[in-house]
């Protein structure tokens, strides 16, 4: 059944239906669940999920950053020595993620609020002075970055001047104002239109991650601080931008099926994931002392190696390795890398 969804056709599939239902299927619980781990438990999913978002979202263009070189900056930042790009960006997200979290209800969709929070993810780039905050005066383009270090345009974008503020403008008034859409096919069209017409001159990708976590929380869906949708966007990050030139292929008046399905399957991975940390909670208060404390590091330094574990903790190396295959057998850790390039993160 084809709809019309601000200025896009929509097919209202039964693949669509069921990605929606299981999503708020899941947020109906929430409440509930939320209830029943307590506060410290989700503060520390928090902090995890936090790390992985600020990571991921930046390597998604180009920041080579790694989880662990972010989790050590943001434990200790200090502005005066944010003397690289990668390094200004990451606390840049950081300090947006932070102010979404934790002032969401008081914020709202605005042009003067969006300015604002290009203005803050921009904050400490010295390349993005010029233009922090302030719609582009240049054309600009959606480009993918790979790790070889190439670029590839994936599709051209809103003339800059008038033809931006035009568009941005519609696209906030439709979105404050259509009250029949679903606030989840609300939510990824509005993102999906963000990123097509690429208001600012540099950020757009950063920003429109940063609005999907701003507009969920708005639109009651808490869980997704607990869990990183950056994350789950950086691993299917080839299928993220076929979507959107599939749908940008069609220009204007396009067919934004894929990109909504895509956007919600993402949405329906990271709840179940989220999930399985849960029911792996109760795993974790059976550990044994050294056990919990090997988890523990691990969980505060996201990819680390078996020797540094050993070093810090001052435990045998013989005994760590040992009960590493005892976190990775029970489900509670993961193993990245091969050889001695081996490191161990949280699921």
């Amino acid at each position: 059944m084809e709809n019309k969804v601000y200025n896009f056709k929509l097919n209202i599939n039964w693949k669509l239906i069921n990605l929606i239902s299981e999503i708020d299927r899941f947020d109906a619980n929430w409440t509930a669940i939320e209830r029943k781990e307590g506060q410290r438990n989700l503060k520390d999913l928090k902090s995890i999920a936090t790390v992985r978002s600020v990571g991921a979202s930046n390597r998604i263009e180009g920041n080579t950053m790694s989880n662990e070189e972010v989790d050590v900056l943001l434990k200790k930042i200090d502005i005066t020595k944010l003397n690289d790009r990668d390094s200004q960006e990451v606390v840049g997200y950081f300090e947006v993620l932070d102010l979404i979290s934790e002032s969401y209800k008081n914020i709202q969709l605005t042009e003067n609020h969006i300015k604002s929070l290009h203005n803050s993810l921009m904050k400490y780039s010295d390349k993005d002075q010029w233009h922090k905050g302030d719609y582009k005066v240049h054309s600009n383009a959606v480009e993918a970055s790979f790790p070889d270090g190439s670029r590839q345009i994936i599709f051209q974008t809103t003339e800059a001047g008038f033809a931006t503020e035009d568009a941005i403008r519609q696209l906030l008034n439709w979105y404050n104002t259509e009250k029949e859409v679903h606030p989840l096919v609300k939510v990824a069209s509005f993102v999906y239109d963000f990123l097509s017409v690429h208001p600012f001159q540099d950020g757009n990708g950063r920003l429109s991650r940063l609005i999907s976590t701003f507009l969920l929380l708005k639109n009651g869906y808490k869980w997704i601080q607990y869990v990183s949708f950056e994350h789950e966007i950086e691993n299917r990050k080839n299928e993220y931008y076929q979507a959107l030139r599939n749908c940008q292929a069609q220009r204007p008046n396009e067919d934004v099926t894929v990109w909504i399905q895509f956007f919600l399957s993402c949405l329906s991975n990271i709840q179940s994931q989220l999930l399985v940390k849960l029911n792996r909670s109760g795993l974790e208060t059976q550990l044994s002392p050294k056990e919990k404390s090997i988890y523990t590091i691990i969980q505060n330094r996201p990819n680390i190696q078996s020797s540094e574990i050993s070093e810090k903790l001052a435990i045998p190396a013989p005994t760590v390795k040992r009960i590493l295959s005892v976190l990775l057998n029970k489900g509670l850790i993961e193993k990245e890398g091969s050889g001695r390039n081996v490191s161990y993160t949280i699921l």
